[in-house]
């Protein structure tokens, strides 16, 4: 029985609109991406308060926040796990990326907490067992002002730019802050305003990004991490298929083999 041209040509487009729809990498115009996996208080927000869009980013950018965190968060290395007190961390889906690959994000670090028990923030590259590949940027405040890279953490491997920020301003305005926008618990306080990173990759391999905060010792001060802009060699990251989708790619394409070998015989 011949099937129609036009019902095979619906039935390829559904199956490719279907297959490659959410293989759209990060893309947080539309929310936070599929396959990215929260821990604490994560989100997407457009330009919010004194946060504005990202230099070459879309209409949103991601956010992890230390208001609402999980306990127990921490990067590990920094002080003891007593010392943090709550935190959250945003991890991409897995993707496939070539040695040399060059690999850039934006970031702007928040923080309410400039004191000497000053909040931090970070950007790593993991393995796709979790293990750490890389530590991309570093982010916390030093009571001359400096934020980035992070002061007493261990340097980051991403190129900056610029390669170092203070934060401006005394009283972040933020949405993700929570009761403490606005506030300042001791100076200095602010943003680093939105900072460019690159890492060419060592290795060829499968990766996730992660991006992560931490309040310092006590719940007060909150202080927050935005992201966007980012890519690999150019393009945004694209997810490594599931099983199930290379199986609805597959089908697509025996509809479009099927629907060629109908018009042969129909010529």
């Amino acid at each position: 029985m011949a099937i129609p041209t036009r019902s095979l040509a619906a039935t390829a487009a559904a199956v490719f609109i279907c297959a490659a729809g959410p293989g759209h990498a990060q893309v947080f115009d539309a929310g936070m991406p599929p396959g990215w996996q929260c821990t604490g208080n994560c989100g997407t927000a457009p330009e919010d308060g004194d946060i504005t869009l990202a230099p070459g980013g879309g209409a949103q950018y991601g956010w992890v926040s230390t208001n609402g965190g999980a306990a127990g968060v921490r990067l590990p290395g920094i002080g003891v796990p007593g010392d943090s007190h709550s935190g959250s961390t945003l991890r991409s889906h897995l993707f496939t990326a070539q040695a040399s690959d060059v690999l850039q994000f934006q970031f702007n670090y928040v923080t309410t907490d400039g004191g000497d028990f000053s909040d931090y923030a970070w950007v790593r590259l993991l393995h796709a067992d979790g293990t750490q590949a890389a530590l991309l940027a570093t982010a916390r405040t030093a009571p001359g002002g400096g934020a980035v890279p992070g002061f007493g953490m261990p340097a980051g491997a991403a190129t900056l730019d610029p390669p170092y920020s203070n934060v401006e301003g005394i009283t972040p305005t933020w949405s993700p802050l929570g009761g403490d926008s606005g506030e300042c618990y001791v100076e200095p306080c602010g943003q680093t305003g939105w900072i460019t990173a690159d890492y060419a990759i060592a290795a060829t391999g499968q990766y996730m990004l992660e991006f992560g905060v931490v309040n310092w010792v006590d719940p007060s001060a909150d202080t927050g991490l935005a992201f966007d802009a980012i890519s690999l060699d150019g393009v945004p990251l694209a997810p490594i298929p599931e099983p199930g989708r290379l199986g609805m790619l597959a089908a697509g394409v025996l509809v479009l083999e099927l629907m060629r070998r109908w018009r042969r015989r129909g010529a």
